[in-house]
This record gives structure tokens, sequence and C-alpha cells, in this order.
């Protein structure tokens, strides 16, 4: 197992630098001078000629790779070209926050769907299982903005729940119970679409294992139908859930401009949508590889999980 885990690292590596190329490429690529858009619109062709050399802009492509590559393990990223700071200092913070958003949603995924699919399974057939499978298929299509809309119309402006937008009241303390009333909704939103599919999956297990011979005979045996469910379908369901989980935190990553937009969260999906807006490249380009990067890291912790959690495999590598 270590030896698996120690090639999936080395792999990671030709990964990242290929991503690392199309980030700056692709971003090279877009018609936008950053120069002229952020920086010079009362400026000489001098003064823009200066800065673009100050940025190292007027070098070749791959020269400005090789640079802004070693600016971000040196030098944080570069300067931002809006704010003239440096990148991680915009960056990384904003990041933080998206990670705490990506933890909520993926606390409402895991808990909330394993409930609904139990629920869901245990009274298969019934007018409850129906009521929730309907539940389960309506919300598996709808859009995360337009559930989004919904939610802050429902819980901030008709029942005055929860606050409609933001990661702390200004006028609170911005404790931690303030940031987790700010947290419910926007990690509801982002994760309805992962928490029904772990849904169909428990209630899949529940009524496979209450229907199994193995079942019936524990029940013969005087165990209780709790017990019995509790214990072989967790058993049955842990490694979709990890699976799962993982895939939340990619789409939370891929789909977060949208939750962070529409609930005014300071995360790093704002950051990117104001960095595109002004043309900023170097916070463009550090955030999208941050992301990337997390994102599959994320992956490779994911099935270094499977693996442990694959009896098969520790055997084979015993």
């Amino acid at each position: 197992m270590a030896r698996r885990i120690l090639w999936r690292l080395a792999g990671l590596v030709p990964l990242l630098f290929v991503i690392s190329l199309l980030v700056f490429f692709i971003a090279q690529a877009g018609p936008a001078d950053p120069v002229k858009d952020v920086l010079s619109q009362k400026m000489s062709p001098g003064q823009i000629e200066q800065i673009r050399a100050a940025y190292g802009l007027d070098r070749p492509a791959w020269q400005q790779y090789l640079s802004w590559l070693g600016d971000m393990f040196t030098n944080g990223g570069g300067i931002s070209l809006s704010v003239r700071s440096p990148v991680s200092g915009i960056v990384f913070p904003a990041f933080v926050n998206t990670l705490i958003l990506i933890a909520g949603a993926t606390a409402c995924t895991v808990v909330l769907g394993v409930a609904i699919g139990y629920l869901s399974g245990i009274r298969h057939g019934r007018l409850t299982d129906r009521i929730v499978m309907l539940f389960v298929q309506v919300g598996s299509n709808l859009p995360v903005y337009w559930f989004g809309l919904i939610i802050i119309w429902l819980t901030a402006v008709r029942l005055k729940w929860l606050p409609a937008g933001g990661m702390h009241d200004l006028r609170g303390d911005g404790g931690f119970g303030d940031l987790l009333l700010h947290l419910i909704a926007p990690a509801f939103a982002a994760s309805l679409v992962s928490m029904l599919i772990i849904a169909r999956f428990v209630r899949a297990a529940v009524i496979e294992s209450e229907q199994s011979d193995y079942i019936r005979t524990y029940r013969s045996q005087g165990f209780g139908r709790a017990a019995i469910l509790g214990k072989h379908i967790g058993r049955n369901i842990l490694s979709p859930i990890v699976n799962i989980t993982g895939l939340t935190v990619g789409s939370v990553l891929t789909g977060v401009v949208f939750v962070e937009t529409i609930f005014s969260w300071p995360g790093i999906g704002s950051v990117l949508l104001n960095a595109i807006a002004g043309s900023d490249y170097p916070v463009i380009q550090s955030g999208i590889l941050l992301v990337a990067t997390t994102f599959v890291l994320v992956n490779l912790v994911t099935d270094v999980l499977l693996d442990l959690l694959n009896p098969r495999l520790r055997r084979g590598d015993a």
C-alpha cells in the first residue's frame, strides 16, 4: 500500500506541471491586455512600455512562464496588477474561506445524505419513501444558482431564520456562532446534488440488505433490526460515501463562483471573478492553479482511502 501511495504521489509531479502550463498559456492566449486594461488609462506609450518591462510582460512567453513558476515558490505568486500587492495575500485568505464552505458542504452531504437515504430505505414502498424519492428526483435536477436564490428567499426574506449572505455580521462579534449561521445556507446549496446521490446509494443499500438471506438469519437469532442494518449497511456504503464526498469537494470547487456570488461569500470564486473582470493575470493564474492543485490532491486522498477500505488490495500488498 505504501508503494502504491508513493507512485501516485510521484505521478502528481508531471500532472501538476501540465496543469501549470495550461493555466499560464490559456490565460496568455486571451485577447485582453492587462497593462492597458488595468494600469494605463491615462499613460503615454513610453510609460506603458516601462510598466510592461517592470512586470516582465515584454519577454517571451516561455520566460514569463518560468518567472511566474518561480514566483509561485519564492514570491507568493508575484504582484497583482490591479491592487499592487502580493498575490498570495489576495488568493490564500479567500481560499481559506472557500475551504470553510467546502467543509460545511461536505458535512451536509454526508450527514443529510445518509439520513435521507436510510429513512427512505427502511420505509421502502411506503408514502414516506415516495415523498423522499420525489424530493430526490426533483432536487437532483435543480441548478445551484436557482436553488440558492430559493434558499435566500425562504430562509432570509420570508422566515428570517438565516442571513441573506456574507460570512460575518458586520454589527456582531464575528465569532464561530456567527460564522456557522452564515455558513448553513451556502453549504446546503453547494451540497444538494452530492447529498442526494449519497441518499440514493444508502437507500439502495438498505433495501438490498433487508432482502438478503444473512439479514433474515440474524433476525432469526434475535438481533435487532437497527443494529443489523447499521453494521452491515455501514460496511457496504462506506466506499461510495468516501467516493462521493471527494466528488463533492470537486463539485464545490468547480461551481464555487455561483455559490459564492449568490451568497456574497468572500472566497476564491469571488476573487477569480473580479480578477477576470479586471484582467489581473497573476491573480487569475495563481487562483486557478491553486484550485486545480486542490482538486488533484482531493482525488488522490479519495483514491488512497478507497484502497484502504478495499480488503483485497490490502491483502494483495501484503
